[in-house]
């Protein structure tokens, strides 16, 4: 359960990039899967980084 939102961010990502490709393919409005895209990456950097970080005494 702990790996749990790391799978689900990298399950939005995966859905993220293939919207991407079908948007490149002109099937899918390209304004709408660049930032999906963007904000999946965003959010897994986000947590990976914020989670080791030294919070003080």
């Amino acid at each position: 359960m702990k790996n749990l939102p790391v799978i689900l961010m990298i399950l939005f990502i995966v859905c993220g990039f293939s919207l991407h490709i079908l948007a490149l393919m002109k099937v899918f409005p390209l304004i709408i899967s660049i930032p999906l895209f963007f904000i999946g990456i965003f959010m897994l950097l986000f947590y990976l980084n914020d989670r080791k970080r030294f919070r003080g005494f």
